[in-house]
């Protein structure tokens, strides 16, 4: 079993940047892919950023040129840097870890991130 601990969210004006984290607990870490989502109320779930275990990402159109997914495995951390930030970008993360790279086997408990000014 894999935990999943976020951190990073919070208020910030338009422009500004946030960084989000995502620790993972147990000695699985360096063979699991990662990954965040964000939900708004009335909106579609999307994906937002996914790394590989080999550490290869991915970004959904809306950030990419302002988002970068990173890992540390011996940090057990991936991290979501976050820059530009736009109303739009204002949702709850939740950041996931799968064995594989198109499954989901673990999730964090979600961090809000409310852009406004």
């Amino acid at each position: 079993q894999v935990e999943l601990v976020e951190s990073g969210g919070g208020l910030v004006q338009p422009g500004g940047s946030l960084r989000l984290s995502c620790a993972a607990s147990g000695n699985i870490f360096s063979i699991l892919a990662m990954g965040w989502y964000r939900h708004t109320l009335g909106k579609q779930r999307e994906l937002v950023a996914h790394i590989t275990s080999g550490g290869t990402p991915t970004y959904a159109d809306s950030v990419k040129g302002r988002f970068t997914i990173s890992r540390v495995n011996a940090e057990n951390t991936a991290y979501l840097q976050m820059n530009s930030l736009k109303p739009e970008d204002t949702a709850d993360y939740f950041c996931y870890a799968g064995r594989g790279n198109s499954q989901i086997d673990f999730w964090g408990q979600g961090t809000q991130v409310t852009v406004s000014s």
